[in-house]
């Protein structure tokens, strides 16, 4: 959410970063109802004074003089009643309109309808080549008893994913790996609950983007399962004070995450790319607002020495305005090597949400001249687990079929190679 006060004083450059987005915003309906609302509370605060006044005439009048004051004070409170109703209906149509506007765009981010327009920034590693066939994960996962989707359907349906044997290992491997480098740099490792309360799932700001029929609803408790850590770590601060001196404050939480996904289709629906539960590892940041381009910077860093470590190849990009999230001001992904598919997937993604979840979150700082302000969060993928072992088996595959395992993970694993 972002400050009135500035779409008041800014409107142009709300609908500039809307229109850049691709995303309609009624701001001028936003400004009307909010004058409409500032009216309502003038006058409402007009009867209070009128009450006061009331009241102090009161004490000092005769019994004849108190009986009309009296009955004068019950209109008063009837038309106060009727303007705190109108009240309460404008302040629900303006809560709808604030929530609706995204955050604003960061200068230099590129234009763009969607990722197609996206621009590379640095390419890492030269894309894996082979002197032979090249097997999808898939083909060398049912080959080493992987992964196995067709029991995993007989369980929940399809889009789901068993993983087995030295697969599940590699996924410890992965967590043990990132967690040892993250709480080096100062991050509090989390398992946070994978439920969330509505408004909680509303103050992260993704609902309003991907419709709420696209995350799972549990309708009879009215909670929310997570589409990442990210929702719960961001939440744990809502309605706090941190001190200054806690910042940067950084979190590193893994969890079982849940997506309908219910607009992918075709090839990325087979297997465990695009499923609707999967692990992740993801990093949360609390920072003051003069340090969160720092951080942003920080946070990618950290990705991409996590993924230099694995060696494997990659790209960073930078994300163009019609491929942000509505939180977000910013953001960059990473995209690995698929050997396969002969191009680059998207694995990561960094995000610099300014204090537009902080508002909606009351999430603040009390700073040591004793003023209040609101945080700046941001969220980065360490790993997100799937995705990454798939790139994994397919840039390590050998001829013989087997798959190596890369050489930061092994003392992890226990092994060297999976066959």
């Amino acid at each position: 959410m972002l400050d009135i006060k500035f779409i008041r004083e800014n409107p142009e450059i709300i609908k500039n970063s809307c229109q850049k987005r691709g995303i309609k915003c009624d701001v001028e309906k936003l400004l009307k109802t909010d004058e409409e609302r500032r009216k309502l509370m003038a006058k409402i605060e007009n009867i209070s004074a009128e009450k006061n006044r009331a009241s102090k005439e009161i004490a000092k009048a005769s019994d004849k003089d108190k009986r009309k004051i009296i009955a004068g004070t019950k209109k008063i409170d009837k038309k106060g009643d009727k303007l705190k109703e109108d009240l309460e209906k404008i302040e629900e149509k303006f809560n709808e309109l604030m929530l609706i506007i995204p955050n604003i765009i960061f200068e230099g981010v590129p234009e763009g309808k969607d990722d197609s327009q996206n621009v590379v920034l640095e390419k890492v590693g030269e894309p894996t080549r082979f002197d032979f066939s090249v097997k999808d994960y898939m083909q060398l996962a049912e080959k080493l008893d992987l992964i196995d989707t067709e029991r995993a359907a007989k369980i929940a349906g399809s889009r789901f994913g068993i993983l087995k044997k030295e697969a599940v290992l590699l996924e410890f491997a992965l967590i043990n790996f990132a967690f040892e480098v993250l709480i080096k740099k100062g991050f509090i490792p989390i398992v946070p609950p994978v439920i969330i309360k509505p408004e909680m799932a509303w103050a992260m700001g993704y609902l309003e983007q991907t419709n709420k029929d696209e995350a799972y609803h549990l309708a009879q408790d009215d909670l929310y399962l997570i589409a990442t850590a990210e929702q719960s770590l961001g939440t744990m601060r809502a309605k706090e004070i941190l001190k200054e001196e806690e910042l940067p404050l950084r979190y590193v939480g893994f969890s079982t995450c849940f997506r309908r996904e219910a607009g992918s289709y075709g090839k990325d629906t087979k297997g465990i790319l695009r499923v609707h539960q999967f692990d992740k590892i993801e990093m949360f940041s609390f920072v003051e607002p003069e340090n969160s381009l720092k951080e942003h910077e920080f946070l990618l860093g950290v990705e991409k020495e996590m993924m230099n470590a694995l060696k494997l190849p990659y790209q960073v990009v930078h994300n163009c305005s019609g491929d942000l999230g509505n939180p977000a001001a910013e953001k960059f992904d990473i995209e690995t090597w698929f050997p396969s598919e002969n191009r680059y997937r998207e694995t990561h993604s960094v995000s610099n949400c300014t204090d537009f979840q902080a508002r909606r979150l009351n999430t603040r700082y009390k700073k040591k001249d004793g003023r209040l302000e609101f945080v700046h969060t941001l969220n980065g993928t360490a790993f997100a687990i799937g995705r990454t072992l798939i790139a994994i088996i397919e840039n390590y595959q050998q001829k013989d079929g087997s798959v190596k395992i890369p050489e930061v993970l092994q003392k992890y694993a226990g092994f060297e190679v999976i066959k």
